[in-house]
């Protein structure tokens, strides 16, 4: 009996290596260490909180001369001016803006990406223990924060939950599909009759642009949630569901059977998703995710659901969208042609 169960053993061993799902065994422990290590760290260069100071406005002496003795917690960077430092809130290379409150003059505003982020709680904790150390018991020199992400919670985690369900169906749902049609020899099958590579292509495109679109808009529907700019958010679902679909076809025709597609599915889905989703928690991710194809998608939605952003001011996202999903379109369509491990 005990050799029955070694010889089974042993087969399903085999079966898995030659299906690479040791790959990707392999692959998750190496990912998640990667990924940790480019989140920022606890050192004390990390941990310094960086503040932007606009350089027109007069600050008062105990908040200057309070920062400049707390050099090793507070790191300044002066600014032209408010929109300055929208840009480098944007782009997480600082982390809070101090201009003046309208309401109470005499007092500060902090201008941050969201009211509720850890950024902003050690912010309000240091600059109160500042204020306590110059001051004593004084009335406190922030009396209001202002965020340029609008919406709570829900929506400020919703350009995540797209971007989950758009590669989840172009990386693992669609490249199964394929590789399964090709391991049962239904495309073969196909091409033996009056259709035509591209049209097939074009099918499955479509299919996978009507799922992503139809979990889109259930979410939508179920939470609720109203985007700033309509026709320029569906521009850019469209797009996104267009490339990443076009991109699940092609990792579908890179695999023999479905097992390889799942497998290679995940080895890309990870990549594309923890980078982009956790860029706001980190200024190394920050630097990382521009280069990948799912930032491209995120970001915009991202401006345009929490910040009030147009379609004019990202243009090039969408057209680079495009051109990546035409270009896994046309390889998919050379190794069809070439009857690749059909």
């Amino acid at each position: 009996m005990m050799r029955n169960i070694l010889v089974l053993v042993l087969n399903d061993l085999a079966i898995a290596l030659k299906n690479k799902t040791f790959f990707l065994i392999l692959f998750i422990p190496l990912f998640v260490f990667v990924s940790l290590n480019l989140i920022d760290g606890t050192n004390a260069e990390a941990s310094k909180i960086k503040i932007g100071l606009v350089q027109n406005y007069a600050y008062s002496p105990e908040i200057t001369h309070s920062v400049k003795a707390a050099e090793k917690l507070v790191e300044v960077t002066w600014l032209q001016n408010e929109e300055e430092g929208v840009r480098l809130l944007k782009e997480h290379k600082i982390e809070g803006v101090l201009t003046g409150n309208e309401k109470t003059p005499g007092s500060l505003a902090l201008l941050v990406l969201k009211k509720d982020s850890l950024h902003t709680i050690a912010i309000m904790q240091n600059f109160s223990a500042l204020q306590k150390a110059a001051e004593g018991n004084g009335p406190d020199w922030i009396t209001d924060i202002k965020s340029l992400h609008q919406g709570g919670v829900q929506r400020e985690t919703l350009p995540t939950w797209i971007l989950m369900l758009v590669l989840l169906i172009g990386f693992i749902i669609l490249p199964a599909q394929v590789a399964e049609e090709k391991e049962k020899k239904l495309l073969l099958a196909l091409l033996q009759t009056p259709i035509h590579e591209v049209q097939w292509l074009i099918a499955k495109l479509i299919l996978g642009m009507v799922l992503i679109i139809t979990a889109v808009l259930f979410l939508h529907l179920l939470g609720k949630f109203g985007p700033v700019h309509l026709l320029d958010y569906i521009a850019f679902i469209v797009a996104g569901s267009y490339c990443f679909s076009a991109y699940g076809i092609f990792l579908g025709f890179l695999c023999r059977n479905q097992a390889s597609a799942r497998t290679l599915g995940v080895i890309f889905y990870l990549p594309h998703l923890l980078p982009s989703a956790m860029s706001d928690v980190s200024q190394k991710l920050t630097s990382v995710a521009p280069f990948l194809p799912s930032y491209q998608l995120y970001e915009p939605l991202q401006s345009i659901l929490l910040e009030d952003g147009r379609m004019a001011d990202m243009s090039v996202d969408w057209v680079y969208l495009f051109l990546l999903g035409s270009l896994m379109f046309y390889l998919s369509y050379l190794l069809m042609k070439r009857r690749w491990l059909m």
